[in-house]
């Protein structure tokens, strides 16, 4: 897994065989949904704090939708889903957490 900018301006992305993750710091609300839902890929205290190779891939992208700013998005590479649009916080978007 390698992180990398292809994921556009002050985006950074996370890939693995089955799921490229991708986080926006600038739009990052920490409400850290993807922290309580996945430790074991999301620290904060590592680098890098994303980890996508110790989750399943639908149990990652199930995380990743939980992203109250649509800091964290996903594309499945295996085929298996499709990334949803991330959420507008301008727009009663959830900002629990």
């Amino acid at each position: 897994m390698e992180a990398d900018m292809s994921g556009g301006p002050g985006r950074k992305a996370y890939r693995t065989r089955s799921i490229t993750v991708t986080f926006e710091a600038g739009r990052c609300l920490h409400a850290a949904e993807c922290v309580r839902g996945l430790p074991e890929v999301f620290d904060t205290a590592k680098r890098p704090w994303i980890r996508p190779e110790r989750a399943p891939a639908d149990r990652l992208a199930e995380v990743v939708r939980r992203c109250p700013s649509g800091a964290l998005r996903y594309e499945r590479t295996d085929g298996e889903g499709e990334a949803p649009d991330p959420p507008d916080p301008g727009h009663g978007g959830s900002t629990g957490g």
